[in-house]
């Protein structure tokens, strides 16, 4: 009788555990599709929304060779990207293993957003749900174990809405049009092989390094100072990312490889190492 107790409170506990995880999973997961409804929703019509060669007249010279050899004159602007990626990442530089990770990835131009939503395998099974994102001039991020449990959550921080904004404007090569003035953002001149990209959303403004090659493609970013969270602090420190595997897609020239990494005295260490398996674009109308 007594091991007959003891089976039915071990299938009453496993019971209760499920339930615990299917209840937190269908929580977190609308917190995600409300946010990226909220995202969509702060979408703004554009100034512009056609691509105009002549208009690249009096940018730095190998921006607009990287507009000409990445897009097409005349073609619509980006109104919204959906992406699959797959990777690794570590949580921190001084971190010795990687993660592997799978994640979509919604981006409104018009709004100036993004939201990054990756599963991250872990030890025994379990995995680590990241929601990053930047909208309405807000950064935020949110960890949950298993999907369902929240183990990490914060929002709106100066520094937080800093960085996202970095990342934002670093990873535009994947959806070109959002780099033109027309699209806010301002060009100078550094060499012929580099130009500074700057972006300003609300209070919050960041400037960005791109580097290209002789082809017209951008190989590189760079900023001597991301805000970053380093030992429960914000620091700012200088953080590179460099792309590759450039294809076609929608009629544009997007890379389908990309790394990113901190600085720490003096030595790059990447932190993030992804591909994109799938991208899909619609335009203005």
């Amino acid at each position: 009788m007594t091991a007959k107790w003891i089976l039915i409170a071990i299938g009453v506990v496993s019971v209760a555990a499920v339930a615990s995880v299917l209840i937190g999973q269908a929580s977190e997961r609308s917190k995600a599709e409300q946010m990226a409804t909220d995202l969509l929703g702060g979408a703004t019509q554009p100034r512009n929304t056609v691509v105009s060669f002549d208009a690249l007249t009096d940018l730095p010279p190998p921006v607009a060779r990287y507009f000409r050899h990445v897009l097409v004159d005349g073609q619509q602007v980006i109104h919204l990207v959906r992406m699959q990626q797959s990777g690794v990442l570590r949580t921190s530089t001084a971190a010795t293993s990687w993660s592997s990770f799978n994640a979509s990835q919604v981006v409104v131009p018009p709004a100036t957003g993004f939201l990054w939503n990756a599963k991250i395998e872990m030890p025994l099974g379990t995995h680590v749900r990241v929601l990053d994102s930047y909208s309405s001039g807000v950064g935020s991020g949110r960890a949950s174990l298993l999907s369902a449990f929240a183990i990490a959550s914060e929002t709106g921080v100066p520094e937080l809405n800093s960085g996202a904004l970095h990342r934002y404007l670093a990873e535009a090569v994947w959806f070109p049009t959002a780099l033109l003035p027309q699209s806010g953002v301002s060009w100078s001149s550094i060499d012929d092989f580099s130009a500074l990209a700057t972006l300003a959303d609300g209070s919050t403004t960041v400037s960005l390094e791109f580097r290209f090659n002789d082809v017209g493609e951008v190989t590189g970013i760079y900023s001597d100072g991301r805000f970053g969270r380093f030992d429960g602090t914000y620091r700012r420190v200088p953080w590179e990312g460099r792309f590759r595997d450039y294809q076609t897609h929608a009629g544009m020239r997007v890379p389908f490889y990309g790394e990113v990494g901190w600085y720490d005295g003096g030595v790059l260490l990447w932190v993030w190492k992804g591909d994109i398996i799938k991208v899909q674009y619609e335009f203005e109308p």
